[in-house]
């Protein structure tokens, strides 16, 4: 006790932890106001405040709906580009809470420095996809190859210079909520940021491993507002009072069934189920290949327990709606949890909403809370049971070695072949 006392006392702070929890604990809100339009208000005065927030919500979700069907047919670079304006948006609602519930406005250089961490951190991770995904671009400018080369250091040299511009930014009387705010900056980057990049990943496999996932978040999202509005009855967790086990369940098995029929539809067309690639030769986004098995029709034995339900002995399916199951089953069991986590997070700093940017929805982050949770899942499932060693990007790092290692592995590769027979066979052919 008498060393806290003596810290307190070096940094100029004696309050007691009550007084800590109410400076810092959120003890004064972000207010929030009606941001609907008022087009909508006057449209919806007649009903009750219940009907009037379920038809500005629908309504909005139609906007936010054909908006997402916009830009997918705009293709993968505006994909991309959205993604990147959502992740820098999302930073800015929580960069901002933290700036409210923290009365950290007069802090010396840190909004300057949160933005600096955020441009850091992408630096580093969009740099390694440059490389990965434009290895030959990088390879023909040479700017981008010596970029490349030493990106790593690089990185690290640019959020170095960002943790030593903190140090000196170091104030007295301060020092406990500079820390708080350098906490905070960074755990955003890390959900923000990192997820937002698994996201982009995950639309370079193909456009269908970035629709599917979202879509079923999406519709797992509408159709539990839809059961819990309508037959909600059971609480389901106190963190989100308004949710419910009549809505949890129905969203569950809507969102399964949805996710078959999007599978199915989608698996149809290469240019859903082709990675994107960059062409070299028109320096643009291409979508066209020969479609792998798990986008090519195979009839499945139905299990018997079913077949006199149904009525059938077999099924014809692509592969992919298999994968699918899972996709829409995490995006109704688990997905949730980070809608549960995002409510935690608003009722800990006394917040309704983390911003007033989509009319009855709150912000941006307040519609991907879960949207972050299932990009992840998804990469780690992509590289779990989908994706195999990439025959191109291995030809790429055979080509930047050096002749003589070049050599060697030709010569090891070639044993190899003689020795399994593979070789002989090729040349009598």
């Amino acid at each position: 006790l008498q060393e806290s006392e003596s810290e307190n006392k070096l940094d100029g702070e004696t309050a007691s932890d009550s007084e800590s929890k109410s400076d810092f604990g959120g003890s004064s809100p972000v207010p929030s106001s009606d941001d609907t339009p008022e087009v909508l208000n006057r449209a919806l005065s007649n009903l009750s405040s219940r009907w009037k927030n379920w038809w500005v919500r629908g309504i909005l979700t139609l906007a936010m709906i054909t908006f997402f069907f916009i830009i997918i047919y705009l293709g993968p670079m505006v994909l991309m580009t959205i993604v990147m304006c959502v992740q820098i948006k999302c930073f800015h609602e929580i960069i901002t809470i933290g700036y409210n519930v923290y009365h950290s406005y007069d802090l010396p250089w840190f909004r300057t420095l949160s933005w600096y961490f955020l441009l850091c951190v992408n630096y580093f991770f969009y740099g390694e996809t440059v490389t990965d995904y434009f290895f030959t671009l990088v390879q023909r400018e040479e700017p981008l190859r010596i970029l490349s080369k030493y990106h790593r250091f690089i990185s690290f040299a640019l959020y170095l210079t960002g943790f030593c511009m903190f140090v000196l930014s170091l104030v007295k009387k301060h020092y406990r909520l500079q820390f708080y705010m350098f906490g905070w900056t960074h755990v955003t980057l890390l959900i923000v940021v990192t997820q937002s990049h698994l996201i982009i990943h995950n639309l370079f496999e193909g456009m269908i491993w970035f629709i599917v996932p979202i879509s079923c978040v999406i519709c797992n999202d509408i159709m539990a507002y839809m059961f819990g509005f309508f037959f909600g009855r059971t609480p389901l967790i106190k963190l989100s009072p308004k949710k419910t086990w009549e809505g949890f369940i129905g969203g569950f098995f809507s969102t399964v069934l949805f996710g078959l029929l999007l599978s199915y539809v989608m698996s149809g067309y290469r240019c859903f189920t082709c990675p994107v690639e960059f062409n070299n030769d028109t320096n643009s986004f291409t979508v066209d290949c020969e479609p792998s098995e798990l986008f090519q029709l195979q009839e499945y034995n139905i299990p018997m327990v079913l077949q006199s339900v149904v009525g059938w002995k077999t099924v014809r399916m692509y592969p992919f709606q298999i994968h699918s199951i899972a996709l829409s089953t995490f995006a109704s069991l688990i997905g949730p949890f980070g809608g549960f986590f995002a409510s935690g997070f608003k009722r800990a700093f006394k917040i309704k909403d983390f911003a007033n940017t989509i009319p009855g929805h709150g912000g941006i982050m307040d519609r991907f809370d879960c949207q972050y949770l299932m990009a992840t899942f998804v990469n780690v499932y992509i590289a779990s049971f989908i994706r195999g060693p990439n025959p191109s990007k291995l030809i790429q790092q055979f080509l930047t070695l050096r002749p003589d290692q070049q050599l060697h592995i030709f010569n090891t590769l070639k044993a190899h072949l003689v020795d399994r027979g593979i070789l002989g066979s090729l040349e009598d052919a």
